[in-house]
Parts: structure tokens; C-alpha cells; sequence
């Protein structure tokens, strides 16, 4: 028996020897190839050794490489090189893709590449050298190659090779680990798969391979929606809406009936930064004062997927979510939507739009009239030379002094008004603001002589090297020019008969691990406190999604306004919530939004985001990792509670982007 067993494991050992031996090329891509994945999920979600997504990564990659034997030997290096070629680009450019936006990358969002010129500098300051690790692997694969080029392999390969037997074992094997992996799948992860919201979880769970195939034909349904799922897309929409609650009115309604509307669109502007100042200073002294005579809601989240700040100036018009693949401003801008230019456009409103950079960035020279903006103001508007330019444009400062006598033949010129501007100096990266304001972010710390006890204050500034510092500076450069605009406003002659909203548009991207050094940096050592520390506090994944909030203010000058838009309005609200909420203020309604009316809906809403999380004044729920962070102690949940809202959720999403996708508001009317 004993004999058995070890000709058995001889015969294994042997055969595995051999089989090493005589496919040394086709292992070395898969081991490169898997290493390649397993690092990009180790350096961005953190599992790099999970069993379920490494067996899908290999199923993938045995599948792909196993064609490869169809392929005569000599040949077959240029084959697996393209392919190890291919993952390593596909884990860099993903590498660097969730650094700046916490999310991987889609295939409907190449189009989106004519933005990167643009954005360039806050590209480069995001990468890493961690994020080109992955070149090493196809120059490893060459160098393989070489050696065995310089030795018989190829000559000897050729010889005993059988390619279809080989084409079919691996194929087979590659299979199995598909099989085995979609075999454990729950429906919960068939779902998401389909969905497509929550990338994160998908590779989480099903490896980048996957998720990028899985990609491919998701981003292929504008193209086939003729033909695929309109259908069923159109039945959802229907129930969806013909179950939806009857509009209600408030204390609200028409209360802005013939008033102009103007928003200000605040670049990565976020509301921690309200309560902040270094050295008896404010970071935000003109927006504290707006908050002050306004209405400041305190709880006020952005929904913004790739697209950042178009998705937000979506979502704000049209009460939707942003798209699930790709961008609405440059895939879907020729769709029909119902946005508050649009019915504003019913009490005959004129509506403009004003930025100062290209009309072309984001595709707003397309996008802007789709949503319904009859005037459009650029740069070419106005008068710059390249020293005024931060960032991606002219700066605040410039931008609001020539803004302000724009606006104001606007106002001469027609009855009533909405209009959007859309700031931009804060915009990343944040260091170029930075440079353009002394503003003191030194700290002050005590030490004691170890031998004499005499207690001494020193003072550092380590704060402002790092990428938290250069943020607060950017804003409070940022916050300077807002003053300079409300100043402007105080002193027109017109805009009496004006509601501005001020809103930020999206959190300012910058890591949990760069945000924790304001909470625990440590003055002596430019070093952040451990948690074994007295002075740490801690800032774990949920304080720093639920910091991502951003200020919402109703501000105006006209005194009977004054009376009524006042003082917090601590309710959790989203983007797509405004347009319900001002419209009804016009005497408007519109039915197709999935956001709601906030002064309706009051404590009972909740926010969706595109990745599927979910919050409540509660708690908050993080579809990734199907869990939640409790935010009121005394509230009691269940699974049940649970379950209804993640399908509240996901009727959200669905419901919005099949309405973006299939065009389904094509056929219907303003106001029905």
C-alpha cells in the first residue's frame, strides 16, 4: 500500500515537473498576469489574496491564455506578451483611477478623454509610484522570453507539443474556476453584477477581469437599447411612476412665483470646513456669513459618479442620478430631461449658464443646451490674460468682477431669470490655489525640558505641505473671491428679486489617509498620531464618507425673502432632492424626478449614492460591504428595514438610469 501511495505521488510530482518543463512560456504569463490583478486588489481594495475574486481573475486568464496553444510554439511569445501587455495597463490605468475617484474605471467612460488635458495637473498629483509597478511584469515576461529563445525551448516545444489537446484541458480548467466561482455566487452579487452601481464591490468579489467584461457590455447598451430591454425598462418606469406618492404642497409652494434664481456653483467645497479656523482666522469667513443670514442645510450630500461636477450639475437640474456607466454630459447629452430650465421655461424664464473655461470642457457646449440653458457664457466671454488664470480657468476673482455686469444685463434685458455659475480656482490640484494666500496654518505645541521642567511653545506648519493644508488654503482663497461677489451683489442695483443658491458640488477627493492628518497630526513630528496615542481621534471610513457633505444655502437680499429663508435646516438631503424642492417653490412639479421635496419629506429621507450606499438620519448603509454605521443610537433595526432599503435604493438607480439610457422621457411633456 505504502508502494502505491509513492509511486502515486511520484508519478504526480514527475508529471508536474514535466509539464513545468515544457510550458514555461504559457506559466510565466499567468503567474504575471495574476500577480498583476492581485496587486491592483491589494493596493485598492484591500484583498489581494481573497479566494472568490483570485479563482475568477484565473479563470479568465486560463481561458484567454489557453487559446494561446492554438498558436504554433514560436509564435505563441506575441500572443501571451499582448496579453500581459494588456492586464498591466488595464491594472495601471485602474491603479490611478481609484486614487482620484474611488471607484474603477469603464469602458463608456473613454469618452471622456478629451477631459484629461484639462485636468492633467490633478491627474499627475494623484499617482503614485505604486501605480506603474505593473510595467515590471510584461519587461519580466520579455526577459523570459529571451532566455528561452536563447536555449532549444521553442525548437523542443514544437516537437511534442499538442495544441488542441492542451486548447481543451486549459479551457476546461479555466471553466471550472468560472463555474465554481458564479456556482457560490448569492443572488445579492448576481444582482450588483448586472447593475453595475457598485464597482468597488464587483471587483471586490468577482476580480477586475470580470468586472471589466462585465463592463464592456454594460457600456455597450446605448447602442442596443433599441433593440435590448426597452421593454422592460419602459414597464419599471411606468410602475414606477404610476405608484409614485401625489405631489404634496407646503408653506413653500409658490413662494418664489415670479423671483429670479441664480446658482453658484462652488467647486469642491465642503462643509467641515465651516466649522475650521487656524490661529483666531476662519477658513471660510464669507461663507459662515452667508450661512448666518441665509438658509444653511447642514446635512446636504452630492451624488456625483465619474463625472464629478457635471453629474452634479445634472442631478441638481433634473432631480436624477448620474449615469451608471460613462457620463450623461458626454454620452447621454442628447436625451430628453425634464430640468428647472426647462420648467422654468413654461413662465417664460430666460436661463444662461456662465464658467470660465472652454465650453468644451465636460461637453457643457452640447450638454448645456440639451438641459434647456438658452445663453452660454465662456471664457471667450471674458476678458483674461494667462496670469489670471488658476487652475482650470480664469480665477474667482476675476471671474465674479466680470460675472456681476454680465448678470446684470441679464436681469435688464428680461422679466425673470435663472442662471447658473460655476466656479472653478478650487478645483485640484489644490496646491496651484494654495500659492495665491498667506493664510497661517502654523500650529502651536507645548515641550518640557527633560531636565530643568521648564514647559517652552514652539510653533511648526507641517500642515501646509501636505495635501489637507494645500486644500484648506485653496478653499480660503476660494472663499475670498465668494466674498468679493456677495459684495458686488450687496452693492448692485439690481438682483433685489433674486434667490441664490449656493451649493458645493462634490467632496474634494482627497484620501481618507490625507484628511486624517488634520484630526491627528502631530505638531512636534509632522507624523499623525497612532491610535494607542492620547491625543488620537479616531476618523474610520464611515466619519469620512459622512464628511464628503458640502454646504446648500438660500441667500438673498430681498427683504421679504429674508424673513422666510433662514436659519439650519438640519434634514439629510441630497443633489437630487433640490429641483423638487425649488420647483414646488415656483408652483412646479416635476413627476419624473426620484428625489423628493425636502420640506415634505423632512427627516424621513434618505440619500442615495451611485455606488449603492445609502444614508438616513439613522444610520449608513455600505452596499459594498453590506453593512451600516449607526448614526442614532436609540433606532432599532432589522433586517427587514435593511432589505426595504436597499430596494429602495436600487429602484432608484435602476429607475434613473433607465430613463438615461433607453430615453424615456422622450414622449412625455413638461408639467403632465
Amino acid at each position: 500500500m505504502k508502494e502505491k501511495i509513492a509511486n502515486f505521488f511520484y508519478r504526480v510530482k514527475k508529471n508536474v515537473i514535466e509539464y513545468t518543463i515544457s510550458n514555461r512560456l504559457f506559466l510565466s504569463y499567468v503567474v504575471l498576469s495574476m500577480l498583476s490583478v492581485i496587486l491592483l486588489r491589494q493596493f485598492t481594495v484591500h484583498n489581494g489574496l481573497a479566494f472568490k475574486p483570485f479563482i475568477s481573475d484565473l479563470g479568465i486568464i486560463l481561458i484567454i491564455g489557453g487559446l494561446g496553444y492554438f498558436i504554433k510554439p514560436k509564435y505563441q511569445f506575441r500572443y501571451y506578451f499582448f496579453w500581459t501587455v494588456f492586464y498591466s495597463l488595464v491594472c495601471m490605468i485602474n491603479s490611478v483611477y481609484y486614487t482620484f475617484f474611488m471607484s474603477f474605471t469603464s469602458v463608456g467612460e473613454l469618452a471622456t478623454l478629451g477631459q484629461v488635458d484639462t485636468v492633467t495637473g490633478s491627474v499627475f498629483e494623484k499617482m503614485h509610484l505604486l501605480d506603474f509597478i505593473y510595467i515590471l511584469f510584461p519587461l519580466i515576461f520579455y526577459f523570459i522570453h529571451r532566455k528561452l529563445s536563447a536555449s532549444t525551448y521553442y525548437y523542443f516545444i514544437d516537437k511534442i507539443e499538442k495544441g488542441k489537446k492542451m486548447v481543451l484541458g486549459t479551457v476546461l480548467v479555466g471553466i471550472l474556476c468560472l463555474a465554481y466561482s458564479f456556482g457560490v455566487a448569492t443572488s445579492s452579487d448576481y444582482s450588483r453584477l448586472t447593475k453595475q452601481w457598485n464597482r468597488v464591490y464587483i471587483v471586490e468579489r468577482f476580480g477586475i477581469v470580470i468586472y471589466h467584461i462585465n463592463d464592456l457590455f454594460q457600456s455597450m447598451s446605448p447602442k442596443l437599447s433599441s433593440l435590448f430591454g426597452y421593454d422592460e425598462a419602459l414597464e419599471k418606469f411606468n410602475e414606477y411612476f404610476d405608484n409614485k406618492e401625489e405631489h404634496q404642497t407646503n408653506k413653500y409652494t409658490n413662494i418664489l412665483d415670479g423671483y429670479n434664481i441664480v446658482f453658484i456653483h462652488m467647486e469642491s467645497m465642503q462643509t467641515f470646513l465651516m466649522d475650521l479656523e487656524f490661529n483666531g482666522e476662519e477658513v471660510t469667513p464669507n461663507l459662515n456669513k452667508l450661512a448666518k443670514e441665509g438658509m444653511f442645510f447642514t446635512n446636504f450630500y452630492p451624488q456625483v459618479s465619474t463625472g464629478t461636477s457635471s453629474d452634479t450639475e445634472f442631478t441638481l437640474l433634473t432631480g436624477l442620478m448620474p449615469a451608471a456607466s460613462g457620463t450623461v454630459f458626454v454620452s447621454y447629452y442628447n436625451r430628453e430631461y425634464f430640468t428647472i430650465p426647462k420648467y422654468l421655461k413654461t413662465k417664460e424664464y430666460y436661463s444662461f449658464s456662465m464658467h470660465g473655461n472652454y465650453a468644451s470642457m465636460w461637453g457643457r457646449d452640447k450638454a448645456h443646451p440639451s438641459l434647456g440653458y438658452e445663453g452660454m457664457y465662456f471664457e471667450e466671454s471674458f476678458d483674461y490674460t494667462p496670469e489670471d488664470v488658476v487652475n482650470l480657468g480664469i480665477n474667482d476673482y476675476k471671474f465674479f468682477a466680470q460675472a456681476v455686469p454680465i448678470m446684470e444685463n441679464v436681469e435688464a434685458s428680461n422679466t425673470n431669470y435663472m442662471g447658473t455659475i460655476i466656479t472653478l480656482s478650487n478645483h485640484s490640484p489644490f496646491y496651484i490655489a494654495s500659492t495665491f494666500t498667506d493664510y497661517d496654518l502654523s500650529m502651536k505645541y507645548e515641550v518640557e525640558d527633560p531636565v530643568t521642567g521648564k514647559k517652552e511653545i514652539k510653533t511648526s506648519d507641517y500642515l501646509s505641505s501636505k495635501a489637507i493644508g494645500e486644500y484648506i488654503k485653496s478653499v480660503h482663497y476660494a472663499d475670498g473671491a465668494l466674498g468679493d461677489f456677495i459684495t458686488y451683489i450687496k452693492n448692485s442695483a439690481y438682483f433685489d428679486k433674486t434667490l441664490f443658491v449656493f451649493y458645493g458640488d462634490h467632496d474634494a477627493k482627497l484620501s481618507r489617509k490625507e484628511i486624517n492628518y488634520l484630526y491627528n497630526l502631530n505638531p512636534a513630528t509632522g507624523d499623525v498620531y497612532q491610535e494607542n496615542d492620547p491625543e488620537y481621534q479616531e476618523y474610520d471610513i464611515y466619519d469620512h464618507e459622512l464628511n464628503k457633505k458640502t454646504p446648500l444655502i438660500f441667500w438673498t437680499k430681498n427683504k421679504d425673502l429674508k424673513r422666510i429663508f433662514k436659519g439650519e435646516i438640519n434634514y439629510t438631503m441630497g443633489m437630487y432632492d433640490v429641483s423638487t424642492t425649488l420647483l414646488n417653490m415656483f408652483g412646479l412639479y416635476n413627476k419624473y424626478s426620484v428625489g423628493s421635496d425636502i420640506f415634505n419629506v423632512k427627516d424621513k429621507n434618505m440619500v442615495v449614492f451611485p455606488n449603492g450606499n445609502v444614508l438616513t438620519k439613522d444610520l449608513y448603509y455600505n452596499n459594498s460591504k453590506n453593512e451600516y454605521k449607526l448614526l442614532n443610537p436609540d433606532f432599532k433595526v432589522t433586517d427587514e428595514y435593511i432589505d426595504e432599503l436597499k430596494e429602495q435604493a436600487d429602484a432608484k438607480l435602476e429607475i434613473s438610469n433607465y430613463i438615461i439610457v433607453h430615453n424615456l422621457l422622450k414622449d412625455k411633456t413638461i408639467g403632465e
